[in-house]
Order: C-alpha cells, then structure tokens, then sequence
C-alpha cells in the first residue's frame, strides 16, 4: 500500500519551516481555558463527494480547484461545544495563510471555525492552525481515497489500510461518514481522534461512524 501523506501534495516543506520559525518568533501565546479539554477530533472531508452532492457548493473554491481532500476543522472535545465561542482574531499572516489554504481553502469557513472551537483550546488561531497542519502531515491517507477512480470498497479494508499506514492509530480511532446518492452510500468524511497530546486515540462513543459495510468513494476530478 502507497503512503500518502496528506499534505505532501500541498505543502512545500521548506515554507512550512519558515512558517514554524516565524510564528514561534512573533506570535505570542495566549490560553484558553482548557480545563475541560479532553482531545479533539480531526475532520477530513471527501471533497469531490461533497461536490457532487451538495449542488450549493460547486463554485466554492476547494469544488473549482479540485481538492481531493480537504479538513474541515480539529474539533476539541469538551463537556459542551456550544461554550467554546470566542470573539479572538482569526487572523494569520500571509504566509501562514497560504500554507493553510492548501488544506482548508475557505477563508469564511476557517474564520467560523475558529470562532465556533477558540475558546477551549489552549492557544490561539495561529497555533490552533499550525496544529491543523502538523497533525494532518503526520496522517497517512490510503491511496484509493485521493485517486482518480470511483471505487465501491469494504469499510474494514479501508480501516485497515489506515492502521497499516499509521500504526499507532487504534482501530476505534478513526471513524466514516457517509451520505446517501442515488442510493448509493458515498463516502463523505473521515474523523480521527486525538489525545490532547497529539497522540492517537480511541474516539469517544458519541462518534461514530455511520457507513454500511460497502460503500463508494468518489474518485477525484
């Protein structure tokens, strides 16, 4: 099985050096309260799926562009997520931007995101997206997901395909979501969960997966 890693088609090393650099040198560190944070869950979105089925955002520019993938934000997970607002900048330098966009290429939907999660993690914007970045250059993504073919899979192949590349990812750590098309199960999302560490973990039981057994994967276009 090919390793992919998921930004290694987006992200030009040496760029995100001087993007760590710079940000450790200039951006100060400001804490949230964390107290109830117990991990979070990364959310990677099967774009060409959510393309081809929600018809209001194919002239977004992840849909235009041809994204295989994008990630739609590192939830924390806290007691209640509806007390996790904050009014805090979400700005970033230029180019810690471009670097971002490359995963998340909406400027609105990250600006909401870090409006919506902000006020339970423990740094802020500029560090909650260099965290974005540095779990998902860690991730190895199985090929069949970024490829070019529209596939019909077992979801425990896939799973596994996701341990073998990452094996410190426990079978209960990663979890599908899948919408209906045509009547067919698409695969539309996958979430990884974390230890507040950075480190692998189990996924809570409020996240689950909701694919049958089989279902599709919509090749990239």
């Amino acid at each position: 099985m090919k390793k992919t890693s998921f930004v290694s088609k987006y992200l030009a090393g040496l760029i995100g050096a001087c993007l760590w650099v710079y940000v450790l040198i200039v951006t100060p560190q400001v804490h949230a309260d964390s107290g109830r944070l117990q991990g979070y869950v990364m959310q990677i979105e099967m774009t060409p799926a959510v393309c081809s089925i929600d018809a209001s955002k194919r002239k977004q520019r992840k849909c235009l562009e041809g994204y295989s993938l994008t990630v739609m934000g590192l939830i924390p997970e806290t007691g209640n997520i509806t007390e996790c607002k904050t009014n805090s900048s979400a700005m970033l330098s230029p180019i810690q931007t471009s670097v971002v966009a490359r995963l998340m290429p909406d400027e609105s939907a990250r600006t909401q995101l870090w409006r919506g999660v902000g006020g339970c993690v423990p740094m802020n914007a500029s560090q909650y997206f260099r965290t974005i970045v540095n779990f998902a250059d860690r991730l190895k993504i199985p090929s069949e997901l970024t490829g070019p073919t529209t596939k019909d899979v077992q979801k425990n192949t896939i799973r596994q395909q996701f341990l073998r590349l990452n094996p410190s990812l426990p079978a209960s750590g990663i979890k599908f979501t899948c919408q209906s098309s045509r009547s067919k199960p698409i695969l539309t999302e996958v979430q990884v969960c974390y230890q507040v560490s950075g480190a692998y973990t189990q996924c809570a039981s409020h996240v689950v997966s909701s694919c049958p057994e089989e279902f599709t994967i919509k090749g990239s276009y």
